[in-house]
């Protein structure tokens, strides 16, 4: 049995396998952020309008994105599960069940951003401006969503296949498509965005193009590649036999899924308000919010991986009933993962100093962008203990527990303290996104008190 400081080491072994599960989903995190990144310097070398602009739209495309994970992740604990069983025909169900909600989140999001997307984006855009014309960062909001609303459909396809693949271990196929994905939407920004080699030169509409042609190269490369490989992938073979999940099924997935789902939504929108909350401040700290995140998100792939390898290695675990092992599993891969938040920690420092001086933007933008950029360095060792102790818990089926350690955290502390700071008080906006998020403290504490409780350890499809 293991003790003390060995509960949190893994052998050469257990590394080897967990490297095996994460690298791939943290490469193709990676190179997806890292051409965000070039995409969203190439639109700051526009202007500050338009980065604004754009930047606000992904904010709310981040909602649908997180909205279509929820929707679909309920399943993928069965998933795993039943892959833990060898069970190809309960893949399928789940399978069909996330086609089904993906295709409903889709058309959802749409009615949505096409009758409200103005509303929404106005609501970003507030107070006096010393860095932009509001109305003109309105407009090129306006187009970029009028043009990503076409991909919402792709990514609900994409999420369905990628997310079969990974829950079933294989994680090498969709960071192969992704990157392929990520390489076509830098080459199409920069051919459409300044119009290169002869390409019109469309700017934020451009980069809006590139971005929802790139989504339909993935979804078609994951689709060929899962049906031409069925010795592989075992349950696609039939998969499209019939769209029918049965009821008993339907209703389990929905059960333990719609709290995923209702916590993702709610939780992508509750970022969203701090974001909107911040924005009180003028239109700089937009943009200057914007670098800071788009850096961060680069970085942080590595505990974010580390999520997705909880929910993988664990639910396999659980589904075959190995609870001690899932258990050593899940207490290496926290470990590890707070390790590496310090890591990401000291490279966000160094990239405080220099990277903000890519983007075409004021001086006072990229101040702040380098405020929040420091900001976020210390906070990263917090968030990586979060998202593994979040996955570890729904790893085993608790999603209702996820939803208030989650969402329920966010919205009657965190929400409500942003609120009141940002409208009742002048406090600087970088010691409001401080004690914003120190409020997560709580959550830590309480996460990792579930996770030593045990509670979450279950198997679900039996």
């Amino acid at each position: 049995m293991e003790t003390g400081i060995k509960r949190f080491i893994g052998d050469r072994r257990f590394y080897r396998h967990l490297m095996t599960i994460a690298v791939p989903i943290m490469v193709q995190n990676a190179i997806t952020n890292f051409v965000s990144l070039l995409d969203n310097i190439m639109v700051g070398q526009v202007g500050t309008e338009e980065m604004s602009g754009v930047a606000i739209v992904n904010q709310l495309i981040f909602v649908y994105y997180l909205a279509i994970f929820g929707g679909l992740s309920g399943a993928g604990i069965f998933t795993a599960q039943y892959y833990g069983q060898r069970d190809d025909e309960g893949i399928r169900h789940t399978f069909r069940y996330k086609l089904w909600m993906g295709v409903i989140i889709a058309a959802i999001a749409i009615v949505v951003f096409l009758f409200f997307g103005e509303s929404l984006i106005s609501l970003f855009l507030n107070g006096d401006s010393s860095v932009g014309n509001i109305d003109e960062a309105l407009r090129h909001g306006k187009t970029y969503l009028g043009i990503m609303l076409f991909g919402l459909p792709a990514i609900a396809f994409s999420f369905s296949y990628t997310g079969t693949m990974r829950d079933c271990g294989r994680t090498l196929m969709p960071m192969v498509s992704g990157i392929i994905a990520v390489l076509t939407n830098l080459v199409l920004d920069y051919l459409l965005i300044f119009g290169k080699f002869g390409f019109p030169e469309l700017g934020v509409a451009g980069a809006a193009t590139a971005t929802v042609i790139a989504r339909y190269v993935e979804t078609a490369i994951d689709i060929i590649w899962c049906h031409t490989h069925t010795k592989i992938y075992t349950y696609a073979k039939g998969l499209y036999r019939s769209l029918r999940v049965p009821w008993r099924m339907v209703k389990e997935l929905f059960v333990k899924g719609m709290p995923i789902l209702i916590n993702e939504t709610l939780w992508s929108m509750g970022i969203a308000l701090l974001v909107q909350c911040y924005s009180l401040r003028g239109m700089e700290v937009v943009a200057g919010l914007n670098i800071a995140n788009t850096i961060n998100n680069l970085l942080n792939v590595i505990y974010i991986a580390m999520g997705d390898a909880v929910a993988i290695m664990v639910g396999q675990l659980l589904g075959a009933g190995k609870m001690k092992e899932a258990k050593s599993t899940d207490n290496k891969i926290i470990a590890f993962a707070f390790a590496s938040g310090f890591v990401v920690s000291g490279a966000l420092v160094i990239a405080s100093i220099f990277f903000p001086g890519f983007y075409n933007t004021t001086e006072q933008v990229r101040s702040l962008a380098s405020g929040f950029i420091l900001l976020q360095a210390c906070f990263a060792p917090q968030i990586a203990l979060l998202h593994t102790s979040y996955f570890t818990i729904r790893s085993g089926g608790k999603t209702w527990i996820t939803f208030l350690f989650d969402s329920g955290v966010l919205w009657t502390i965190s929400a409500p303290v942003a609120f009141v700071l940002s409208r009742f008080t002048s406090m600087e906006v970088l010691w409001v996104f401080v004690i914003v998020n120190l409020v997560d403290v709580l959550k830590c504490v309480f996460g990792l008190y579930l996770v030593t409780k045990n509670k979450w350890m279950n198997t679900i499809t039996v």
